[in-house]
């Protein structure tokens, strides 16, 4: 079986998509996705899945969620190897003073197109720093995410692809444990 990594986009911000992690938890069992673990009220799911098309397990848990809940989030998924992955490419881990709680990672639902990448990357950021890598954006908030001149969500409309965030932290929790549910 898959370990895979469910990420909700817009769930338990502010007073609008309210789930409860049990509540969620029980969708996705009811779904026959195997030991349904959530990490924080941002809407993370890990699960096991004979499942291989992506495309089609989003869907799937879209539907339930909207069956129960009255919305569709946008579902973002990866393979546990697909997080190590963006994890080890980290463009900023070599580098010192960087503060994780300031790097975030927008993970893209699919490759954008070359000519997007293109507009991206030509957008002064400063100070925050941006590298695209594959699905996966690394924005660096020098300043903080507070008050940033670059919003992520930019890159979405940019790009012309679907996308949610999470910080550094999240990111590096969520790998620790899909690799332990793949242990088990």
């Amino acid at each position: 079986m898959t370990v895979m990594i469910s990420m909700l986009r817009g769930v338990n911000l502010g007073p609008h998509n309210r789930i409860k992690m049990e509540e969620l938890r029980a969708v996705y069992e009811s779904l026959k996705l195997q030991d349904p673990r959530t990490y924080v009220q941002s809407g993370n799911v890990l699960f096991k899945t004979k499942e291989r098309d992506e495309a089609k397990l989003s869907s799937r848990v879209q539907d339930g969620i909207e069956k129960k809940f009255g919305f569709r989030p946008d579902v973002i998924l990866r393979t546990t190897e697909e997080l190590r992955r963006a994890v080890a490419k980290n463009p900023f881990a070599t580098r010192k003073n960087i503060d994780p709680s300031k790097l975030l990672v927008t993970f893209l639902s699919e490759n954008p197109s070359a000519d997007a990448c293109g507009k991206l990357l030509e957008i002064d950021t400063a100070p925050e720093e941006l590298h695209l890598v594959g699905r996966e954006i690394f924005i660096y908030y020098t300043n903080g995410l507070a008050r940033p001149k670059f919003q992520w969500t930019k890159a979405e409309k940019i790009l012309k692809v679907m996308c949610t965030g999470r910080n550094w932290n999240s990111v590096t929790k969520m790998l620790a444990m899909a690799e332990e549910m793949e242990r088990e």
